[in-house]
């Protein structure tokens, strides 16, 4: 299929893990991909060569997306690399878990910026292009912890619902020009990171998930090409839960 084809697309954050599944998975559906991870090392340069070797156009920006000018920077150099942006995915985030009697300052901070206000970064650096052009489809991973919340991460859970209240903002801002903005919260996603959880601790996330298993970051990938295809061209500000009814 080729439900992206002739599109261009940026994703943050996505050397690894579920950003690197949703850019191979759009260089699949023929979509131009530019990304970006806080360093360009040998896992963006891996990924640029997987994302060339479907035959599309790829390229890896080293970018700190809470850094506001160096967004800017960077989304002009894509836009000059690529010609006009389609799709924004804002997918780069971190996690400082702990109990907010043991939570510092320094944590708080970290989180809100490079999981929120990159968000704020990132669309406002490319929604221009996209007002120019009359068509955008923004695309910003959240989290079931955003919708419910979680013991242990106040800051995260503060961060994905921020993202929420974004979306559903943005998308009434830039609606009228037929530039669509919708967000996606999975639930316990199988990852290098959830990969280093002990097994029993692993196994118990599974028996609360009604599907009895963790989704994958290829599962994700598949909502989000939805949500950048014209499959979706009447949603936008909504909210879609990735996470096998664990939170409804």
């Amino acid at each position: 299929m080729d439900l992206l084809k002739g599109k261009t697309a940026i994703i943050t954050g996505a050397a690894r893990g579920i950003g690197k599944a949703i850019a191979l998975r759009f260089a699949e559906e023929g979509a131009n991909v530019a990304f970006t991870d806080l360093n360009y090392d040998d896992n963006m340069k891996a990924v640029e060569k997987e994302i060339t070797g479907k035959g599309i156009k790829g390229k890896g920006y080293a970018s700190d997306a809470s850094n506001f000018s160096d967004t800017e920077h960077v989304v002009n150099e894509i836009i000059k690399d690529f010609g006009s942006i389609d799709i924004l995915v804002n997918n780069a985030g971190i996690t400082m878990d702990t109990l907010l009697m043991r939570m510092t300052e320094d944590q708080w901070d970290k989180v809100i910026s490079v999981n929120l206000k990159s968000v704020f970064n990132y669309t406002k650096a490319t929604q221009l292009n996209m007002l120019k052009n009359r068509k955008g489809s923004i695309i910003n991973l959240s989290s079931v912890v955003g919708v419910g919340g979680n013991a242990g991460q106040a800051n995260y859970a503060a961060s994905k619902a921020g993202i929420i209240g974004f979306t559903k903002s943005i998308a009434q801002e830039l609606g009228s020009r037929n530039i669509r903005c919708n967000a996606v919260a999975p639930g316990f996603i199988i990852t290098e990171m959830t990969n280093k959880l002990p097994e029993d601790v692993r196994k118990k996330w599974e028996e609360q998930i009604p599907l009895k298993r963790g989704g994958t970051p290829e599962e994700v990938a598949s909502v989000i090409v939805f949500l950048a295809s014209d499959l979706s061209s009447y949603v936008s500000g909504q909210v879609i839960n990735i996470c096998g009814a664990m939170k409804t």
